[in-house]
């Protein structure tokens, strides 16, 4: 049987690495020109941490995290209005860039990946897919697997336009890694968060001299600015810490990430031959904490339903795939009510990362000093992290 797999995020790289081991052949397309490295910080925990355990990539993992000794808040002026102790293994958390975790599933897929591509149309009929690629290249396959994110190419073709299915959450992130050693020693292996009403912005040093930077803002509407380092600079130019050196450095895309802060709500994830899988149609918002762990969960949960599928008999007598269909359904089943439920914790999370007004920040503050009593880091996390283990058989 045949895939091509239209993204390679984590949750391509995830499902490809199963249906590889599972003889599936596996093609693999990426519209960026080149690996994503870097990327924003995650917290890496779950069920998405049981899957890549059962990957046999604990020990990766453990190479390329980056250990989080302390959480905190600052206000305008870099002073600290509260933090957090973090002791090792933190609730099983495993922090570490996006890039870093999408560049260990990299390394144990077979197939490799044709960057600078993507889906240019497809058609249908009940034995399989007919796949059109931008480098002018057509394929026959027996799935179509749209992994490609929020503004999803496959999911645009096959079941509409993207404005059916975004629920903009009032926000915009930016995200972009800075290489200077003076600043990494001066944040450390601890992640300080500004805040002041409608804004947030993070940073933590990472190796190799490097220091990622998260920024989040309310605005009224979801339209990008023409100049994202521009409106960065205009948004948190006139706060203090480390931001004004930061924002003179700030470099344009594809280096530094701009979006909106986006869910993603698709009443279906499959159609035919071509299934939808990650934030494509359960993007949970990058504030919900837990999207890199559901992708992963949600691909293992997919490829664990494909391996149900009987093979049939073709007209020559060639072994042809069966109907897929109630795989497809099952899979969406198990995924879409813990989509659901972290979608909206997220919801809830959110204004606490940029409190809309003084009182708001106050009562985080006060939060997680509560948060450093002992025992009460398990709760803490427990709060963000909505159940999933089940997923994982």
């Amino acid at each position: 049987m045949k895939a091509i797999v239209c993204g390679a995020g984590i949750a391509g790289l995830t499902v490809a690495w199963h249906l590889e081991r599972a003889g599936w052949e596996v093609e693999l397309v990426e519209h960026a020109p080149a690996f994503r490295e870097g990327g924003y910080m995650i917290d890496f925990y779950g069920p998405g941490l049981e899957v890549a355990e059962r990957m046999g990539l604990r020990p990766r993992l453990e190479e390329v995290r980056h250990p989080v000794h302390e959480i905190g808040f600052l206000d305008r002026d870099g002073r600290q209005t509260s933090r957090l102790a973090v002791k090792a293994g933190f609730a099983g958390v495993i922090s570490l860039l996006r890039g870093d975790l999408a560049r260990v599933l990299a390394e144990e897929v077979r197939a490799p990946v044709r960057y600078g591509t993507t889906v240019a149309s497809v058609r249908q009929d009940g034995g399989g897919a007919e796949v059109d690629l931008t480098d002018g290249t057509r394929h026959e396959v027996d799935l179509l697997i749209g992994t490609d994110g929020v503004h999803s190419r496959v999911r645009e073709l096959v079941f509409g336009p993207e404005d059916r299915f975004v629920r903009y959450l009032g926000h915009h992130v930016a995200a972009y890694v800075l290489h200077d050693e003076d600043l990494g020693r001066r944040v450390g292996t601890r992640y300080r968060m500004l805040t002041e009403p409608g804004l947030m912005a993070g940073a933590y040093a990472v190796r190799g001299g490097g220091l990622a930077l998260l920024f989040l803002s309310r605005e009224p509407g979801p339209a990008l600015p023409d100049d994202p380092a521009g409106f960065l600079r205009q948004r948190f130019g006139h706060l203090g810490w480390i931001l004004p050196e930061v924002l003179d450095r700030c470099p344009r895309p594809p280096a530094l990430y701009y979006d909106q802060v986006t869910q993603i709500e698709a009443g279906r994830w499959s159609d035919g031959r071509v299934v939808l899988l990650g934030d494509s149609c359960q993007a949970v918002s990058l504030f919900a904490g837990h999207g890199a762990s559901l992708a992963m969960a949600a691909a293992r949960a997919l490829a664990d339903e494909l391996g149900t599928v009987s093979l049939g008999t073709g007209e020559l007598g060639t072994a042809a795939p069966g109907d897929l269909s109630p795989a497809l359904a099952r899979y969406a089943a198990r995924m879409r009510p813990v989509a659901a439920r972290v979608q909206a914790s997220g919801r809830r999370f959110l204004p606490w990362m940029a409190p809309s007004g003084r009182l708001r920040m106050a009562t985080r503050d006060l939060l997680l000093r509560l948060a450093s009593l002992p025992g009460a880091d398990r709760l803490f996390m427990d709060v963000f992290s909505p159940g999933g283990h089940h997923l994982v058989r």
